[in-house]
């Protein structure tokens, strides 16, 4: 098998992938980097000019997986994509909000190239999308050989899968995003006990220490309990979440708390397409059962807009505020309500998930208290005098347990993707402590791997 990284700065971002095995071709993922604008955030797609691909695959939802998609039907005219169903039902909301989001970006930052793909584009995916249930295979037949595709439950977000693949008796997993822990509105991976010749393996969380005593209820009772704290003392709290997953997961939290009695009932507020993609999933609930969210947790919890917040200037009303971006992307709603939120004392932000260094909330996480934070579009610098906080409720499996995962499969090589360079390094490193041989592969831009 031939393994081509087709990410141009590696590590996470563009996630885009080309598998060659017997005469098969298959990409996996076409995602945008969510740190760089115009085409620099995209896989470099020309790169499969001479290939004809005989099965696109989408891992999940996030558009660092997704958000290139159009683009890569547009290269190869005849790509077959195929997703989970849960996916099936998402992606085109996903896209179609990428494309307004880059037409605003182009007046805002006066980037030409965008938008990269049109809503028309979008829609004339129905024409290559097509949905297969979990552990349901897709048989490729080609000049006389078959290859097998299934995907199973990864646990990530809703929809999210890992990638069997079965050719000639060779059998191939690529992990995608994982998370193995149940979370309260979606059950952990459902990956094969088997062993695979072959594992491409996500390594997001390798550079980050694993605590022994980490427990996931734990942690989420720590979080309410800053959500209480802060609360009484007559503050505001932000947990800046990813739109898809995080939020829907954040506000069922805080509406079985308030059923319990574990946090005072305030106003919560939230915007955006964190709160449009819950009517998806609530349908997703309905008709599928893959996961346990619905749209009762947002009417229970009289979730309100974010409006007339000021920067710099205290909140009108305190409340709760699940707010995307994850990362505090530079003019998303939780980025804005940070600048209300960032220099009063009574306040919090409580981050929840992985945070790329390089990213406004990253930032944030390494300036020390009293320190300025810039706000480069506000053009305004703000002291920092809130309590940030960092809770481990991240949608990635820890470095132990994907190691536990690896070492049960068995493989005779493993191909470490989606990670950066340090993350990726620990788990060479402790791959190569294993008591069989193991080829180890870290791939690097466009250099094809024979693995």
């Amino acid at each position: 098998m031939i393994y081509t990284d087709l990410n141009p700065a590696a590590g996470m971002g563009a996630n885009c992938s080309l598998i060659e095995i017997g005469p098969f071709k298959l990409v996996i993922d076409s995602g945008i980097n969510p740190k760089e604008v115009g085409v620099k955030a995209i896989p470099e797609l020309h790169r499969l000019d001479d290939h004809t691909i005989d099965l696109a695959i989408i891992t999940h939802c996030h558009l660092d997986h997704l958000g290139a998609l159009p683009l890569l039907v547009r290269q190869i005219q005849d790509t077959q994509v195929i997703m989970s169903i849960p996916s099936e039902i998402l992606y085109q909301r996903m896209l179609h909000n990428s494309v307004n989001v880059m037409r605003r970006q182009r007046e805002e930052h006066y980037i030409p190239e965008y938008p990269l793909y049109n809503h028309e584009e979008v829609d004339r995916l129905t024409n290559h999308v097509h949905p297969i249930p979990f552990r349901k295979s897709r048989i490729l037949e080609k000049q006389g050989e078959e290859l097998s595709v299934t995907l199973h439950s990864s646990g990530h977000v809703v929809g999210a899968a890992g990638i069997e693949i079965v050719y000639k008796h060779r059998r191939i997993f690529f992990t995608g995003d994982v998370l193995f822990s149940p979370q309260s509105i979606l059950p952990a991976a459902r990956f094969p006990q088997a062993t695979f010749d072959t594992l491409i393996m996500e390594t997001t969380r390798g550079a980050t220490e694993v605590d022994p005593y980490f427990n996931r209820n734990e942690e989420v009772k720590k979080i309410l309990e800053s959500v209480r704290t802060t609360i009484h003392g007559g503050g505001s709290v932000l947990i800046p979440v990813f739109a898809l997953g995080r939020m829907q997961e954040i506000l069922n939290l805080l509406h079985k708390a308030r059923l319990r009695g574990d946090i005072p009932t305030t106003p919560i507020y939230s915007s955006g397409l964190g709160m449009e993609l819950s009517e998806y999933i609530d349908k997703i609930t309905k008709r599928t059962e893959l996961c346990t969210f619905t749209t009762k947790v947002i009417r229970e919890l009289r979730v309100k807009p974010v409006k007339n917040l000021r920067p710099g200037k205290r909140v009108p009303l305190p409340g709760i505020f699940v707010c995307s971006s994850g990362m505090m992307v530079e003019l998303t709603p939780s980025w804005k309500v940070a600048a209300s939120l960032l220099p009063f004392h009574e306040n919090s932000i409580c981050f929840v998930g992985y945070c790329d260094p390089d990213t406004p909330a990253g930032k944030l996480l390494n300036t020390k208290p009293g320190e300025s934070f810039l706000f480069d579009s506000l053009r305004m610098s703000l002291p920092l005098r809130a309590r940030i906080r960092k809770f481990d409720l991240s949608g990635h499996a820890n470095r132990d347990e994907l190691m536990s995962f690896a070492t049960a499969s068995e493989p005779r090589s493993v191909v470490l993707t989606h990670g950066d360079s340090d993350a990726r390094a620990w788990f060479a490193k402790s791959l190569g402590r294993s008591p069989g041989p193991v080829q180890i592969t870290i791939p690097q831009p466009f250099e094809p791997c024979l693995v």
